[in-house]
């Protein structure tokens, strides 16, 4: 039966927690060449590299992110161990929490769904990462996350194993600022023929939606700027020169944060929003929480 070296593993998730080997060797008081050494065997024994080169840095590969997930349970399990038999218990230990947030859905959404999780008797440690839905979605296949949180379902042709649950939809609101909003209230939606406009970009769920909708009432917008990042794309609508969309459901925290007014609200416009899981139940308490609350309160 092989064992898994527990010096190897420490040096390993060392270096992960200080950002690189040379914060590691100084941390565990060893020379930087027995740090790598010792992460090269790790390497050799769970056969896969668990570090790649991106220039001057040293990122984890998709193995890395996951023996370093268990690193952290096991370290934090030996910590509280001590802490325990030393008369100093720590308390209940926080759930970790690790999730994927596609960089379509806007971060105000994001933030609403996932404040239910420290809503409940235990206390929980969120991580969040941020990236398209199609690398999120591999990085939920390999466990390296909980669930994933996207505005569309995943797709049928993807090769791994996961489920679509529905947190809700909300319509959608157009934001402007100033003397723009007032002029373009008036006579909405005809009031966005030629109006200077900011877009989600082609690849995002909710720009097929609107190009039809624009289509359909036969509008012709001036689209001047495209994002893959909502919150970019408010920032540059907050400066007051174009219009863009936003989900009703956070109006009026986009009006308070952005400085912006809505011109107008159209409810054949429909965002959903899903959380994306390996499992076909959803079992973590922390993500049911999250699913309850989405679907009899933020959407209800």
């Amino acid at each position: 039966m092989e064992w898994l070296n527990y010096h190897h593993l420490l040096y390993f998730w060392t270096v992960v927690k200080e950002g690189g080997v040379s914060r590691a060797a100084e941390k565990l008081r060893l020379a930087q060449p027995t740090v790598s050494a010792q992460v090269k065997l790790l390497e050799e024994m769970v056969g896969d590299k668990l570090f790649e080169r991106q220039g001057r840095r040293l990122v984890l590969t998709e193995s890395g992110r996951l023996v370093h997930r268990y690193a952290d349970e096991i370290f934090g399990i030996g910590r509280e161990l001590l802490e325990t038999l030393r008369g100093r218990p720590s308390g209940a230990r926080p759930i970790q929490l690790t999730v994927g947030v596609a960089n379509t859905v806007p971060k105000l959404i994001i933030h609403r769904l996932l404040q239910p999780a420290f809503s409940g008797g235990q206390p929980v440690r969120l991580i969040c990462r941020e990236d398209s839905t199609e690398a999120l979605l591999a990085e939920l296949a390999s466990h390296a996350l909980d669930a994933v949180f996207t505005d569309r379902p995943a797709p049928p042709h993807i090769r791994v194993k996961v489920f679509s649950h529905l947190l809700g939809e909300s319509d959608t609101t157009f934001f402007a600022a100033g003397p723009l909003a007032t002029k373009l209230r008036r006579r909405f939606p005809r009031s966005l023929n030629d109006a200077a406009l900011l877009l989600p970009t082609p690849g995002s769920a909710h720009r097929a939606d609107l190009d039809q909708w624009f289509e359909k009432e036969d509008l012709h917008p001036r689209v001047i700027a495209e994002f893959d990042d909502s919150a970019l794309m408010k920032t540059f609508g907050q400066g007051g020169g174009a219009v863009f969309p936003a989900p009703t459901v956070i109006a009026r925290e986009v009006a308070r944060q952005y400085g912006v007014h809505p011109i107008g609200r159209v409810t054949a416009l429909r965002e959903r929003y899903y959380v994306v899981s390996a499992e076909r139940r959803l079992k973590h308490p922390a993500v049911l929480a999250i699913t309850t609350a989405a679907r009899h309160e933020l959407f209800g």
